[in-house]
């Protein structure tokens, strides 16, 4: 496209599901303000509400918002400023949120890290991003005690678990925890949260600098349309765009009400629609830090959430449930899936069990990726229709096109699903190549989100998701990217080659299963096992491979490419 042509008037974009909205809602406006501001006014107007709960400890909205200037001032001890970048490596726990708004406050960019992640993706996450500081859960010192120094990091502080449980929790953690985990040395380098915390308290500073919907607030690692990592930068309005498209979709949720945060704050999905969306609209996030599914109707049963968002796996695993024989959902309004595909015979399951259990509740589900901040379309109370990923959120715009001339296929017909959006991310972070393969301006004049998966949109609008144009794994609804395994695998000094495909699992739905060509010289149990060490040292808990086979050779297809199909239907095959 010419820039002349770059320059001309945008095309209208059809949008068939614009009658399930009104003028106002498809055409929204973004305040320009920041999360920070956004949290802060629900304090303004509910106070006494509860902003979050922990472990039964309830903390009001008065008490959060404090609990957030206190760390801002610390940070700003530290001297962080706006566009520096903090790494937050936690769970679900107060201090990630405390620490994810106080940065917000400061202008600062919050890079969102799975505690979870090897030892060397913590390093090249933290190196690529260039991170001044580093919050981590305490647990996990062992992974960063030996890279740390290599890194730009000046200081870490370490968060336990343990620090906003009540008293007795407290305690009772730290009594199962003794001898479990290396204690961190109390040092310059390393500090714990509450002295962090302490530097605040003879501060003289005052934090009077606000920052708008344009500042990059966030960093999410995504795969992006490649299958290899990469950190998604994110603006403030992204985040509140989605909180004033879900308040528009889901119109029985109100301030006061309640949402289960099982999904984690390092994913988009997590961070935004079961985290900062119930903040911005007063309602309270129920932070679960580490997941049971075996007592999740039990936790449904303490907490009683308004509303749950999660994964098909999660719902599979209430249903599969029998702890809670009378369990009541009566109190539950709303129960969203999204990350993978929800098939027709749970989704059926999971509605019976609902009415079973005296929930008006139907389970609707949601489609989005972290490029365009978790959320792009969602089905909701009325507007659904059984199998959809449901409608474009107000202000969205979906196209489904021809991969190959990126010409727009009609309706009913499989294509690629592209995105346009007030929400799209700025890009990947110092990767200029990626983010113009992922974000292109059509022959409309729009730019749109090419996201690699596969779907078609019926007359009305309702989008059905087909498949992965990308070769991509679900794994209890966490994206792993099989080319990245591949090259971790490969590096070991015995491997000649290694392709990665998903397996069907009973309960994660797929899991990688790893093909190994060893080197000449190399074979036997012994090698399998250091190789699968390897793979455990290098890669996140959630990527290594469920299996390991070793073959001669791989097959290949007539143009000589790795049969993929092939491989995937070679489930229970031995060893060569």
């Amino acid at each position: 496209m010419s820039i002349i042509d770059m320059f001309k008037k945008k095309k209208t974009i059809p949008a068939p599901w614009s009658k399930y909205y009104t003028k106002e809602e498809m055409d929204i406006k973004i305040p320009n303000i920041s999360l920070y501001e956004q949290v802060h006014r629900s304090y303004e107007k509910y106070p006494d509400n509860i902003a979050y709960e922990y472990f039964g400890k309830k903390v009001k909205y008065k008490k959060f918002i404090k609990e957030i200037d206190r760390a801002a001032l610390s940070f700003k001890k530290l001297n962080v400023s706006k566009g520096d970048i903090v790494t937050i490596c936690m769970p679900n726990i107060p201090e990630a949120l405390i620490s994810f708004y106080a940065l917000n406050k400061l202008g600062a960019i919050a890079s969102m890290l799975h505690p979870l992640s090897a030892e060397e993706e913590i390093k090249n996450s933290l190196i690529s991003t260039n991170s001044k500081y580093l919050v981590m859960i305490d647990m996990f010192y062992s992974k960063i005690k030996d890279c740390i120094k290599t890194t730009g990091v000046k200081k870490v502080i370490f968060v336990s678990a343990a620090n906003s449980m009540n008293i007795f929790m407290n305690i009772g953690y730290k009594i199962t925890q003794i001898n479990k985990y290396k204690k961190y040395p109390r040092n310059k380098y390393f500090i714990s949260w509450n002295k962090f915390i302490r530097m605040s308290l003879f501060s003289k500073d005052k934090i009077t600098t606000k920052y708008g919907k344009d500042t990059p607030c966030v960093i999410i690692n995504s795969g992006g349309t490649s299958g290899n990592p990469k950190n998604v930068v994110i603006q403030n309005r992204s985040f509140i765009l989605a909180s004033m498209q879900e308040k528009i979709s889901l119109v029985n949720l109100h301030a006061g009400d309640c949402c289960l945060a099982i999904m984690p704050n390092f994913h988009g999905f997590g961070l935004s629609v079961t985290i900062h969306t119930p903040l911005a609209l007063g309602c309270y996030t129920i932070l679960i830090p580490q997941f049971n599914s075996r007592k999740f109707d039990t936790l449904f049963k303490k907490t009683r959430p308004t509303c749950v968002l999660g994964v098909p796996t999660l719902f599979e695993a209430l249903i599969s449930n029998k702890n809670e024989k009378d369990l009541d959902l009566s109190f539950l309004k709303y129960i969203v899936s999204g990350g993978d595909i929800l098939n027709k015979p749970l989704e059926d399951k999971i509605n019976k069990y609902l009415q079973e259990h005296h929930s008006q509740a139907r389970i609707v589900q949601g489609y989005g990726l972290s490029e365009a901040l978790a959320a792009v379309t969602l089905a909701h109370d009325d507007v659904n229709k059984s199998g959809s990923i449901g409608i474009p959120l107000a202000g969205n715009y979906i196209k489904i096109i021809n991969p190959s001339t990126r010409k727009t296929v009609p309706y009913n017909v499989v294509g690629e699903i592209c995105v346009n959006s007030k929400g799209l991310m700025m890009g990947y972070l110092n990767n200029e190549s990626e983010t113009n393969d992922a974000l292109q301006i059509h022959d409309d004049g729009h730019v749109w989100l090419h996201t690699g998966d596969l779907g078609y949109m019926d007359k009305d609008g309702f989008i059905f998701y087909s498949g992965r144009l990308k070769r991509m794994i679900v794994s209890s609804g966490y994206n792993v990217y099989p080319s990245h395994i591949e090259e971790v695998i490969e590096s070991h000094p015995a491997v000649l080659q290694c392709t990665v495909v998903g397996i069907p699992h009973p309960y994660k739905q797929e899991v990688p299963k790893a093909f190994i060509v060893l080197k000449e010289g190399y074979k036997g149990l012994f090698v399998k096992s250091e190789i699968r060490d390897y793979a455990r040292k290098n890669l996140a808990k959630y990527m290594v491979p469920y299996e390991f086979v070793f073959r001669k050779s791989l097959p290949r297809t007539k143009l000589g490419k790795v049969d993929f199909k092939k491989l995937q239907s070679d489930i229970g095959a031995d060893d060569e």
